[in-house]
């Protein structure tokens, strides 16, 4: 392949472009993925080594089920946070595998919607993700992660702004390889810097090591830096203790608990088919193949679901289609699976070994942030072409309708107080503490945050305060519905009711197939076509 195609065309066969460059594209993959993917099991205390290693595997399972078409890496979901914090609030171990368990019934629920598009064919369903739903949606995914990258920037603007500018110039002015790995030098780029001011200013603050100090311009961690010096080489990514096998081996099964994962997991899998569906077309649009229709929707909802169910019964997250790996695409230009199931394999060689994993989580935070900043916005600009390249006719009261519902509510919702819709679901009776004062025959009870309603000319009256239990009424589950899946579940059902329908997805199929020679140069898909 010419230096010119390697610049200026798609490529869409990674190994002509040589050995040691395809390792470099794996790698970049991967350290896109990382950031996100080790912080689910932070946040929820499940194993960061079995993560890593269930992203490997349940990545290459997507693609022997989707025919190793398909460019999409499965990394860890946070649409199914809110579960696990409903079952195990604290990260308990011991709480962990219902929360797994209820997961893995997720996961099935692809299956059977895979079922059902394989019976009725896609086009029935696909009639109800046109363009003006699965744009606004792609547009929102990248919107409603914005923050979390926002908020990693600002640990240190200075390392942030350095990764986003090898980015921006290494993609922009690039030449060769340096033009599709801009990521993977960002990532190493803002790391050096980090190494040099930790070596040359660095002083503990808090947590972490930080220039001349001052705790708004974070480097490394402490712990990570303890973390890589005490960490094995060699270790199994997972405990049997962890996995959901054991809450039926053990013993000491909560029959409760389980029917309590289920009832508040299992709903959850309706909002990730959607974000789904809006992965895979961001992904045909970013590619220019319509992977809905070959290899199929069924075969990439199979993938995901059947890699979530996976991954949970060992322990590890539920895995999803990840944006930042689309962000990658986008701007390497670089569309051969084989450089992704790369990045996998080595994602599963890292599971093995804490020393190397610990490596790869010691990435600065302000890093993360620049990386994450580029690759959201990706995702959104993604959404905007694809609703550009659909020709939508905003012109149409229906198309600003239902765009604008979606966006106002995804975004809307994700940044409200609530950070979603809870729909409590059933009653139960708890016993609870309570702390009140008795002044007057009347009762003035302590409010949660310490506060006392006592009116200021009764307040000499009262006396010592009274502890006292009582049962009260609380909902057995509440259900909690994201901003990005209520956002869709609306417009979907806005688009199938309101009249004026002017997409037909059967017809659109050879539109599809041309934004193909929009973005690839010609001179590669001829090289391409004789490397068959």
């Amino acid at each position: 392949m010419s230096k010119s195609s390697l610049q200026d065309g798609a490529v869409y066969d990674a190994k002509s472009l040589g050995a040691g460059r395809v390792i470099v594209l794996g790698f970049q993959h991967m350290f896109a993925m990382f950031g996100s993917t080790v912080l689910v099991p932070i946040l929820t205390g499940l194993s960061v080594s079995a993560t890593l290693l269930f992203a490997g595997l349940g990545t290459i399972l997507f693609h022997l089920l989707s025919k190793r078409k398909v460019p999409a890496f499965l990394g860890s979901s946070f649409a199914f946070l809110a579960g696990y914090f409903a079952i195990a609030p604290n990260g308990e171990k011991e709480l962990l595998p219902y929360a797994c368990f209820g997961v893995a019934l997720a996961g099935l629920v692809y299956l059977i919607l895979a079922g059902l598009i394989k019976a009725f064919g896609v086009n029935r369903v696909m009639k109800f993700f046109p363009p003006i739903v699965t744009g606004p949606i792609i547009i929102a995914i990248g919107l409603c992660l914005s923050a979390t990258a926002i908020n990693s920037c600002s640990t240190n603007w200075i390392v942030a702004v350095v990764a986003i500018l090898i980015i921006v110039i290494c993609n922009i002015w690039g030449k060769g390889m340096i033009k599709i790995i801009p990521i993977l030098l960002g990532v190493v780029g803002a790391c050096v810097l980090c190494i040099i001011l930790t070596l040359a200013t660095g002083q503990v603050s808090g947590d972490y090591y930080t220039i001349a100090g001052n705790s708004n311009f974070q480097l490394f961690s402490v712990a990570s830096i303890e973390n890589i010096k005490n960490a094995a080489w060699i270790g199994l990514p997972f405990k049997y203790e962890d996995t959901v096998f054991n809450i039926f081996t053990g013993g000491n099964l909560n029959t409760s608990l389980l029917i309590t994962a289920i009832i508040t997991i299992v709903p959850i899998s309706l909002a990730t088919i959607v974000e789904h569906i809006g992965d895979i077309s961001a992904i045909s649009s970013t590619v220019g193949e319509n992977f809905i229709k070959d290899p199929g929707l069924h075969r990439t909802l199979m993938g995901d679901g059947l890699a979530t169910t996976l991954a949970s019964l060992f322990g590890a997250p539920a895995n999803t289609t990840y944006g930042e790996n689309t962000g990658v695409l986008t701007l390497s230009k670089v569309y051969d699976p084989f450089v992704v199931r790369l990045a996998a394999v080595f994602a599963i060689c890292f599971s093995i070994s804490p020393k190397l994993a610990a490596c790869i989580s010691a990435i600065p935070t302000p890093v993360v942030g620049g990386i994450s900043l580029v690759l959201y916005g990706m995702i959104s600009a993604v959404g905007v072409r694809n609703v550009v390249e659909n020709k939508i006719d905003f012109g149409k009261a229906r198309n600003v309708i239902i765009a604008a519902i979606i966006l106002v509510l995804s975004i809307g919702i994700q940044y409200s107080a609530a950070q979603a819709i809870k729909i409590p679901v059933g009653t139960k009776e708890v016993q609870q503490n309570v702390e009140y004062y008795e002044v007057d025959g009347n009762k003035y009870y302590v409010e949660a945050d310490g506060s006392i309603n006592i009116p200021a000319d009764l307040m000499a009256k009262a006396g010592d305060s009274v502890t006292e239990t009582v049962t009260v009424t609380e909902p057995l589950v509440v259900i909690s519905l994201s901003g990005l899946a209520v956002g869709s579940l609306v417009g979907i059902i806005l688009n199938a009711v309101l009249p004026g329908k002017d997409y037909d997805f059967e017809s659109n199929q050879k539109a599809a197939q041309a934004k193909d020679s929009t973005i690839t140069d010609e001179p590669v898909k001829t090289q391409k076509k004789k490397k068959k």
